[in-house]
């Protein structure tokens, strides 16, 4: 269901020249007639808006109820600090967070984890832009497991593109949920997108396209 507030995190994505239509391939190899790049996300006031969806989100289905969160490198590392900071300011919970680096630093205080460091127990939830084929979800995995005993309940995303993944019928979340354990929360999905460009009548071209990518690439 396009709720208001899907509405308007999709217009956001669109304003910021993060959302975007057209012809593109992605990371799995896929013609896409849309592209979301969070790369594009580049003033304080787009962060910040940013990160009070994701708080919002966050504080929804957890209560608050985690230790604390992790930024994948490269795109989850702004994602997890600018969170931390939405969450508490908008509704008072301070947790810490913590991002790897893509390669290990041999001096200083040496390692590939960079601010918190997780300890045995710990839940740890994960803040990261989409999933495609879940590639870095994969990569991730041993990154938190080899640093303590942790568990990671939920992971959350800005977009689901509700793709297939590698099983036949099964999206690259669905995979990540029965693979590790993990619930995938997206504050918009593709089905969102496609709501959001029929109900405003001016994207005849891209709306096709968009049916024929969903029928063959996406399980809704």
């Amino acid at each position: 269901m396009l709720t208001q507030a899907k509405k308007e995190f999709i217009e956001f994505m669109m304003s910021a020249d993060v959302l975007k239509f057209g012809d593109f391939v992605t990371k799995s190899g896929r013609n896409t007639p849309y592209f979301v790049n969070t790369g594009n996300y580049r003033t304080g006031a787009q962060i910040a808006k940013l990160s009070k969806f994701y708080a919002a989100l966050i504080k929804e289905t957890t209560g608050g109820d985690f230790d604390c969160m992790f930024g994948p490198a490269y795109k989850g590392i702004p994602l997890a600090a600018a969170t931390a900071a939405a969450l508490y300011n908008e509704y008072g919970i301070d947790k810490p967070y913590f991002f790897n680096r893509k390669e290990e630093k041999d001096h200083g205080e040496g390692g590939s984890l960079v601010g918190y460091k997780p300890a045995d127990g710990d839940r740890v939830i994960i803040i990261e832009d989409v999933i495609t084929a879940g590639t870095a979800v994969r990569e991730t995995i041993p990154i938190l497991t080899g640093a303590a005993k942790v568990t990671i309940p939920d992971m959350f995303i800005s977009v689901n593109r509700c793709e297939i993944g590698q099983t036949p019928g099964k999206t690259a979340v669905m995979e990540v949920c029965d693979e590790f354990g993990i619930s995938v929360h997206a504050i918009v999905t593709v089905e969102d997108i496609y709501e959001y460009l029929k109900a405003d009548g001016g994207y005849g071209k891209v709306l096709g396209n968009m049916e024929r990518y969903m029928a063959q690439y996406c399980a809704l």
